[in-house]
């Protein structure tokens, strides 16, 4: 997974999902861009990374930054190889979802992300290795109680990838995108405490490796696929998720023994 000499933008790149993709790329070769309205959360994954990694304040739901991080960008680079959707707002209150919190959930999940591939497009058909990643989930593909919102968004875009690998392929872009399963995140340190063995406990029986996934983990499903080694993969929604969407309602324990007890 050689990314050296590229340039990724990572959008929502200031979150714990978030760090593991950039840490990923990084550790690929990139020099990472984290595109995200929390400063603080993008300044410390730059800190921490110091060398090829930088954060720039941008609100994805506005087309004029959009516009001004690709112009920074490739005014500093001389243009852009990788771009990763993985801004989100997990905003849903079931079927109670007002109006305006749909709008702007889907605008947020959905629509920025194609307005940030519009705009750094004309740069990626300039380079030889040009990758759009979308971050989709497990809750695209089942459904879950109390959620509407979220996982509609993430279904829609499992679709949106498809669309663009289909539209994109002339301009000799690959997009796909990754389905992560549970994964270590700030909602769950917060419900939590930080007690991550306690999320493993309550991960364990929706997924093969009975935990939750680490956040590096599915970065670096992403830096695959942003890579040469996946230079065949396009239209493809990949499950980082530890055998999640793998399982179905018995679990992974014997059901039929069951009868009989």
């Amino acid at each position: 997974m050689d990314l050296h000499g590229r340039t990724a933008i990572v959008t929502g790149g200031a979150t714990l999902i978030g760090h593991g993709v950039v840490r990923a790329l990084h550790e690929a070769g990139a020099w990472v861009v984290v595109a995200d309205v929390d400063t603080d959360g993008g300044r410390a994954i730059a800190t921490e990374l110091g060398d090829r990694v930088t954060s720039r304040a941008t609100d994805i739901t506005a087309d004029a930054e959009l516009t001004a991080l690709v112009d920074e960008v490739v005014g500093q680079r001389g243009g852009v190889d990788v771009l990763v959707n993985l801004a989100c707002t997990y905003l849903d209150d079931g079927p109670d979802t007002s109006r305006a919190d749909w709008l702007t959930a889907l605008d947020v999940n959905l629509v920025s992300a194609v307005m940030a591939a519009r705009a750094v497009r004309p740069w990626l058909a300039r380079s030889e290795h040009a990758a759009i990643v979308n971050l989709t989930s497990i809750s695209a593909h089942v459904a879950q109680t109390g959620r509407w919102v979220y996982p509609a968004c993430k279904a829609a875009m499992v679709q949106l990838t498809r669309s663009m690998a289909m539209d994109l392929a002339g301009d000799g872009i690959r997009v796909n995108s990754v389905s992560p399963g549970w994964t270590w995140s700030k909602i769950m340190d917060q419900l939590s405490g930080g007690d991550r063995a306690r999320t493993d406990t309550v991960a364990a029986p929706f997924h093969l490796t009975h935990r939750v996934g680490d956040p590096l983990e599915v970065g670096r499903v992403v830096a695959f696929l942003a890579s040469d080694a996946a230079s065949v993969v396009t239209g493809a929604d990949w499950a980082a998720d530890g055998g999640y969407s793998a399982m179905g309602p018995e679990r992974d324990v014997p059901a039929i023994p069951q009868l009989s007890v």
